[in-house]
């Protein structure tokens, strides 16, 4: 069976670094999620028209807050501050759960 060979950097370095190692698969999935919260975050300000000063003035915090939140490297997204954001912005947050997906090696 002939492979295909790719020149495409992130295909490379995933395939290298990560795929089949659980561990990394994992963190770079929770590396993903904390990326687009922070997109999202950027996206409804930016539509709101609001800078983060002005944001923050709603939310009751400081724009130096807002600006970790939009941080894709920030971690500590709390469901009360993201809640005090989307009611600021007049909008509703929506999670969901998902099954797990089974992986090739846990078969």
């Amino acid at each position: 069976m002939k492979t295909h060979k790719t020149t495409d950097a992130v295909a490379i370095l995933h395939k290298r670094y990560v795929e089949g190692d659980q561990e990394m698969e994992a963190l770079l999935k929770t590396e993903r999620i904390h990326a687009e919260v922070a997109a999202q975050l950027y996206q409804i300000r930016i539509e709101s028209g609001l800078s983060q000063r002005e944001l923050a003035k709603k939310v009751g915090t400081s724009a130096s807050v807002i600006c970790r939140l939009e941080n894709a490297d920030y971690e500590g997204h709390s469901l009360a501050m993201l809640r005090r954001i989307a009611a600021a912005l007049h909008k509703q947050i929506r999670i969901s759960f998902y099954p797990l997906q089974e992986t090739v090696s846990s078969r």
